[in-house]
């Protein structure tokens, strides 16, 4: 248990790169005891914690990822019926690299050829829910039993949603252009070893590109919270023993487009001012699920009954967890 301890503050929360940092700043003459040394060393170490965890995460699970393209994902899909199919379409929605608005076009391909429909929403929900990096930011960020909680209800809502989109037959409710728009079937490429080290490397330096400015942002909002906003004025609005406090969240997260790597530092933040556990990664989920974009992506894909019903299914299914987890952990 110690050593598990010590590689996980060492290698997860980089404690080393804190203390580094402090002394780095110590040294060019920065109080890191005032308010604004203290915020500058949490934006300093929360920045360059997140960009090296992402660059090995991402190079791993890459490289984990090139033996799953879209056909060969689609292929697995289509081996599978019912309840396993919904499962095994969740569990792949983790190992692939799709956001929620990357999600749609493969949405649109899977259902196009043949995958239930269900199936596709277990797909559709799991993959920019739940991701292997975001676990391990996650448990970088907390700890290892709120990482896997939240791979663990993350996976339930995908499974349950495709479930209750089956059960309710709405594949009337599918564009029609989505069943006609012939695909072509394409072979999984075979990939040397060079070619997956190619790939990993440009999957980061991609993923990096696009979440860099989400990532800034988001350690400046938690730097903000963790120093400048009181403690008191937070809990007063989020805090566990606000009834509302989940809901709120939830709707906050709904039309925002960011990633979760953006709002884990502010998460963070959230969570040492008092912020119910629940309440924060409702917003997170919300945030990673629901985002504007995606939604008006979708909406050409399907009419607007079934966006409502996976809206309203999303929103409503991830206040329920964060009710959960605050009373759980309250």
């Amino acid at each position: 248990m110690f050593v598990f301890t010590w590689l996980n503050d060492q290698l997860l929360k980089m404690m080393w790169l804190n203390e580094l940092v402090g002394k780095v700043l110590t040294w060019i003459g920065i109080d890191i005891e005032s308010r604004l040394g203290s915020s500058v060393q949490f934006f300093a170490y929360d920045v360059i914690k997140i960009f090296i965890l992402l660059s090995v995460l991402i190079y791993s699970i890459s490289y984990i990822q090139s033996y799953f393209p879209p056909e060969r994902t689609r292929s697995i899909l289509g081996r599978f019926h019912g309840v396993t199919a919904r499962i095994v379409a969740a569990l792949l929605g983790t190992v692939t690299p799709f956001c929620s608005c990357s999600s749609i076009p493969l949405f649109i391909g899977f259902t196009n050829a043949g995958v239930p429909i269900g199936v596709t929403f277990s797909f559709l929900i799991s993959s920019p829910l739940v991701d292997l990096a975001s676990v391990f930011l996650l448990a970088s960020i907390f700890n290892w039993n709120v990482a896997l909680a939240y791979v663990f209800v993350g996976l339930v809502l995908a499974v349950a949603g495709g479930t209750l989109i089956s059960w309710l037959k709405m594949e009337k409710y599918v564009e029609p252009f989505v069943y006609e728009n012939p695909m072509v079937q394409l072979e999984a490429q075979d990939m040397t070893r060079k070619d997956r080290m190619d790939f990993a490397k440009e999957q980061v330096s991609f993923i990096i590109r696009k979440v860099w400015l989400f990532v800034i942002i988001g350690v400046g909002i938690g730097a903000a919270i963790h120093n400048y906003i009181p403690e008191a004025w937070i809990t007063a609005v989020l805090g566990v023993d606000k009834w509302y406090s989940v809901p709120l969240a939830t709707l906050v997260g709904v039309p925002m487009y960011a990633d979760i790597f953006g709002t884990l530092p502010i998460a963070a933040a959230l969570v040492e001012k008092g912020v119910g556990l629940g309440t924060v990664l409702a917003f997170m989920m919300a945030v990673t699920t629901l985002s504007l974009p995606s939604i008006i992506l979708l909406r050409n894909a399907v009419k607007p009954r079934l966006l409502a019903l996976f809206v309203v299914y999303c929103t409503f299914g991830i206040m329920l967890i964060g009710f959960l987890f605050n009373i759980l952990m309250g």
